[in-house]
């Protein structure tokens, strides 16, 4: 009988682990859907903008320290690659957009990034822990979410990008 409260402890540590999956998430797999998008300027876009190329897609907050810590390789990776094989967008899950326009100043992003102002893009990203990036397939299909902090333009994950779109990166 001394064992059944240690098991019990094991199961919960575990399960608290694994991102739990939010409500309306898309999952690999399934089609984004095309939902508004406010931008920083203004803008108000569709994820079907972006359709006709791969999509990378960065959830992040300016308070998550991994998520400022990746944000260097994320522009590394824009200027080598955005517009041309595929598209980079980040979506800011902060509260107060002035300091996730800050942020986006001082980590003098180029490419565009968007403010989750209601939690809708969040939930349907599945973005229940930041950093997390989604990388979209031309048709808008989820092919791989990946979790937490990493440099992206690094020999790995070129490769991994190569090998989740299918293309060759130049």
């Amino acid at each position: 009988m001394k064992f059944i409260p240690l098991i019990f402890c094991c199961c919960l540590i575990a399960a608290c682990n694994e991102p739990a999956n939010t409500t309306g998430e898309v999952e690999i797999g399934s089609i984004l859907r095309d939902i508004p998008m406010n931008s920083f300027t203004g803008d108000i876009r569709k994820f079907s903008a972006y359709r006709g190329k791969p999509l990378i897609i960065n959830v992040w907050a300016s308070w998550c320290g991994p998520c400022r810590a990746e944000m260097a390789s994320l522009e590394q990776l824009s200027n080598r690659f955005n517009g041309k094989q595929f598209n980079i967008i980040g979506i800011s899950t902060d509260d107060n957009a002035s300091a996730a326009a800050v942020a986006i100043k001082q980590s003098k992003l180029t490419f565009a990034n968007y403010l989750d102002h209601d939690v809708m893009l969040e939930n349907m990203l599945g973005a229940s822990s930041i950093p997390l990036t989604i990388l979209v397939d031309a048709y808008g299909r989820v092919l791989l979410k990946v979790r937490g902090s990493r440099e992206w333009d690094s020999p790995e994950s070129l490769r991994l990008i190569e090998q989740t779109f299918h293309i060759k990166l130049e």
